[in-house]
């Protein structure tokens, strides 16, 4: 017997609210309800079929990521800490450019940032 899932019960599987929830049905973005709605008339979901579908959205949920997934996150977080570090010498090699009064835009060219960014990291 298949298992069916009313659309509170597909939102909390999603992580997101019943409103988008329904909102992803009504765009395509998540599958149909069962041609035949429950006892009381309420639209059912099948619940396999929700759990296989790929849901939309940048706040997609990790819950049936695997080891691999959560290998890949660990290197992404990994990148994303060296680049904080390596952001942090660009300040240091800014301000010292500046004491030593080198033109700001050529300290942004050769640090690959904008003027804007340098502007800023000068005032902080």
């Amino acid at each position: 017997m298949t298992q069916t899932w009313s659309s509170a019960e597909c939102a909390a599987a999603w992580g997101v609210k019943p409103a988008t929830w329904l909102g992803y049905v009504s765009r395509g973005q998540a599958p149909a309800p069962l041609p035949e709605p429950d006892e009381q008339g309420r639209k059912r979901w099948d619940a396999d079929e929700v759990r296989r579908y790929p849901r939309p959205g940048a706040g997609r949920s990790r819950s049936g990521a695997g080891p691999e997934a959560e290998a890949l996150l660990a290197q992404m977080r990994e990148v994303a800490e060296r680049l904080e570090e390596l952001r942090g010498r660009q300040q240091e090699l800014l301000a010292a450019g500046k004491q030593q009064g080198l033109e700001l835009s050529a300290m942004a060219k050769a640090l690959n940032i904008s003027r804007q960014t340098a502007y800023a990291w000068l005032k902080e």
